[in-house]
């Protein structure tokens, strides 16, 4: 129904009418929102997304966990050169490149640079 300023009017409408069109609205509400889950599911914040974000995380633990063996070799090897006299020598004569008396140190350089 009409009312006077020329606009359709919700209150005239029978209650089987009222009914229907609100159903019809939830409907459409209902079908925008799966529309709109569809549709951000499948862009690249989606589900793609995810599954690369997941990826990532993975090989950054993967990484991480490599980098905590590093850590636990190095302070194993600084634990052997604070009790070890031997191996402290050891580690400055190849760091310095130093030879005890009556030794010698050859050097060979790598061609391949």
């Amino acid at each position: 129904m009409w009312n006077i300023f020329g606009n359709w009017c919700y209150h005239y409408l029978s209650a089987p009418m009222r009914i229907s069109i609100v159903k019809a609205a939830y409907a459409l509400i209902v079908l925008c929102g799966i529309v709109y889950a569809f549709v951000e599911l499948r862009g690249p914040n989606g589900i793609p997304g995810w599954m690369e974000k997941r990826q990532q995380v993975q090989e950054y633990e993967a990484g991480n966990e490599q980098l905590h063996r590093e850590i636990e070799q190095k302070q194993e090897k600084i634990r052997r050169l604070e009790k070890d006299p031997r191996e402290q020598e050891i580690e400055i004569r190849r760091r310095l490149k130093l030879a005890g008396p009556n030794e010698k140190v050859y050097i060979i350089e790598d061609k391949k640079k």
